[in-house]
């Protein structure tokens, strides 16, 4: 595919996004505080989340991490996506608790509401630089999946780093103009985008295959192992749980996620935002399967299996305007993925720990540290994606196993009155050092992955912790109170 096509199609993308991130500009309000800024002022409505939460939740994960997984993984990857997709029953359960004690207390960020739950604002901060240190890199597999895509699609015309900063710029672009108010109207262009072009592309990819029976049957001939597990060995059950567990807990404990349930307008808008990310996501999910397995069938001998996506969209199986599209509909993805944490975490980083230093500090001061922080987040990820690091869907996971160190703490403010600050330190910091310590050496204690142990080391420590400790009763009590006034059976 030409650099001439490629650019004016990422020109053409951007002129549009950002007339719509403009245009959400002028409809929000102007107030300088940090609910309207990175919370929309909790007004967003359910069609406009369901859409904005699948393009954060889909990124470049999908279908180029995901199809990458499935080329080299076959039929395992599916169920490593349908374990996410039971964990989505999570919002269910925490989502009304989220929405009704962040209106109450008018909490911004997860970390300032641990840190309210548990009486002691070093929760905050702590959830806040855990969040930090596993989110950036996080954010860089995201820039990386679109240098892969321009550079792949071009055959190097373009290069890694060239696609890399322009995912960055795109990404610093949009949280500019309006906060979360422009990203979230962006995510349901991108969002419409990417499932429109994907799945078309795909149907038509299937049928100069054959269609899906020929598929089939070629993958049974000539690639057996990609339809059973553990297939080529990469989905053994260690593995397979040590990537699924992490994954299950996204929803609950990836920041940039929970932090929207404190945006829908009203708990029926939260509702249908749930309902318009599972259908979203459970056509998206087939799709990139489908991605995965047709890329086996037509290029089986791949250096990379990050590369299946690129190298089936440059082909002659996709009409050149159709992949630019399909290609444009993984850059937003991945950018819509990218400006969300970096809201996140300036929200987080200026909420919680700048403001501790400075005793509290009014919302404009809070707000102008956290566009200030913006860019310094967006450096740090460029850098860390120019590490060039192989298998974007493993190391999304990786990232994910970080944070799920945050779960037991979470999961014990809503149901678990004995749980104290100490005990949500110990579990975040313990559990944190444990996975850094288990990446670091390579060690896989009992032939375990990290993915495994991060859970249940946290939720131990958290536990024994607590016990030992004292609760705060009264704001624990309150706060419950309050989470459990949402729910629909006890109005």
């Amino acid at each position: 595919m030409t650099p001439t096509l490629v650019w004016g199609a990422v020109i053409l993308y951007t002129l549009i996004a950002l007339g719509v991130a403009w245009r959400s500009r002028e409809r929000g309000s102007q107030t300088p505080d940090m609910a309207h800024y990175f919370l929309g002022g909790r007004r967003m409505g359910g069609l406009v989340s369901a859409l904005s939460y699948s393009a954060t939740t889909y990124s470049a994960f999908m279908m180029v991490g995901l199809a990458g997984l499935t080329y080299a993984g076959g039929v395992g990857a599916l169920g490593f996506e349908i374990v996410y997709f039971a964990g989505v029953s999570l919002v269910a359960i925490f989502g009304p608790r989220f929405w009704a004690v962040g209106k109450a207390f008018g909490f911004v960020t997860p970390s300032e509401m641990l840190g309210h739950r548990y009486a002691n604002r070093a929760v905050a901060v702590v959830m806040a630089l855990v969040s930090s240190l596993f989110l950036i890199p996080y954010a860089a597999v995201q820039l990386a999946g679109v240098g892969y895509l321009l550079s792949g699609m071009t055959d190097g015309a373009i290069g890694f780093t060239t696609g890399v900063a322009v995912a960055t710029a795109l990404a610093l672009l949009f949280t500019f103009i309006a906060g979360i108010r422009s990203v979230m109207w962006t995510d349901a262009l991108q969002a419409l985008l990417m499932i429109v072009a994907a799945t078309l592309v795909a149907l038509l990819v299937v049928a100069s295959l054959g269609g899906f029976a020929a598929v089939f049957e070629t993958l049974a001939r000539e690639h057996p192992e990609a339809l059973t597990v553990p297939g080529s060995g990469l989905f053994t059950p260690a593995t397979f749980l040590g990537l699924t567990i992490p994954w299950f807990f996204f929803s609950l404990s990836n920041p940039q996620v929970s932090q929207r349930l404190f945006m829908p307008a009203s708990l029926p808008a939260m509702r249908r935002m749930l309902i318009g990310f599972l259908c979203f996501g459970l056509v998206y999910t087939v799709v990139s399967v489908m991605w995965g397995f047709s890329a086996l069938i037509a290029f089986p001998d791949l250096a990379s299996s990050d590369l299946a996506t690129p190298t089936l969209l440059a082909s002659a199986h996709v009409p050149p305007v159709l992949g630019v599209v399909v290609m444009v509909g993984i850059l937003a993805a991945a950018v819509s993925t990218i400006d969300s944490i970096m809201l996140t975490l300036s929200s987080m980083l200026s909420r919680d720990v700048y403001a501790m230093t400075r005793g509290g500090g009014d919302e404009r001061r809070q707000l102008r540290a956290g566009k200030m922080v913006l860019p310094v987040i967006a450096l740090l990820a460029l850098g860390f994606a120019e590490l060039r690091l192989d298998l974007i869907a493993v190391l999304s996971v990786a990232a994910s196993t970080g944070l799920v160190v945050t779960v037991p703490a979470l999961i014990g403010a809503f149901f678990w009155r004995r749980g104290t600050a100490a005990g949500a330190l110990a579990s975040m910091l313990g559990g944190g050092v444990w996975v850094l310590g288990l990446y670091a050496t390579g060690a896989t204690p009992l032939g375990w992955p990290p993915g495994i142990w991060a859970l249940p080391v946290a939720a131990a420590l958290f536990v024994v912790v607590s016990l030992c400790t004292a609760a705060p009763r009264h704001t624990a009590d309150t706060f419950i109170a309050t989470a459990e006034r949402a729910l629909p059976w006890r109005r």
